[in-house]
């Protein structure tokens, strides 16, 4: 397995649709990204749930999942099921967002999303962050869209185990659903993990990358 070695990051961007979005996909390579480098800014925008008990498990759970430091997080309150229909308003948002910092890489729902939310913010967010390293993550449910990965982050099961625990502890409002169980996030990091050659990782869509080589 060859691999890109990307420069050390000093920040980067989180984009979510939900609250838990972020964590569900990625949170083991945030966990990784903020135990290796402490001093890193994290800004995250997630469209819905202000005001209401998810955003405070999504503050509670990003402070969590960035080693006890709180991430600079806007959460909305764009109805659930509605991002389509405030399309205008979601456009201007991510312009926003992208205006207040100049992240190294920006994490984001992955654009092959069937979940009509997810599927709008990941077709908005390379028409504001045109220059950038876009990592779309996957999110497991019950829609048959599992995205072909072409980006692999190897993770220690330490990690994946941490993951499902945290999401365990931060979201008590999504204990009931069917696919919100540790079963789930481990199956998932093993099969990443067994497609790269190594025990977990979590995947991500790259749509576009641009490759330079430094003078000696």
């Amino acid at each position: 397995m060859i691999a890109l070695l990307p420069p050390r990051p000093a920040e980067i961007a989180l984009l979510g649709a939900h609250c838990d979005d972020i964590p569900i996909g990625m949170g083991a390579t945030l966990l990784s990204l903020t135990r290796a480098h402490p001093g890193m800014r994290v800004r995250a925008l997630v469209l819905s749930g202000a005001g209401t008990e998810r955003e405070a498990e999504e503050r509670a759970a990003l402070t969590a999942f960035c080693a006890g430091r709180s991430p600079e997080l806007t959460v909305l309150d764009v109805p659930d099921g509605r991002a389509p229909a405030h399309w205008d308003r979601i456009k201007t948002a991510v312009a926003e967002f992208r205006r207040a910092g100049e992240p190294d890489l920006v994490f984001a729902p992955q654009a092959g999303d069937a979940h009509q939310d997810h599927r709008t913010l990941a077709q908005l967010v390379p028409t504001e962050f045109r220059d950038h390293l876009i990592l779309g993550y996957e999110i497991l449910k019950a829609e048959v869209d599992t995205p072909a990965p072409t980006v692999f982050h190897p993770v220690d099961a330490e990690l994946v185990q941490l993951k499902s625990q945290l999401l365990h502890r931060y979201y008590p409002s999504q204990a009931g659903r069917d696919w919100f169980d540790e079963t789930a996030f481990l199956a998932s990091a093993r099969i990443r993990g067994v497609q790269c050659r190594t025990e977990y990782a979590e995947a991500f869509v790259v749509d576009k990358a641009v490759i330079r080589w430094e003078k000696q």
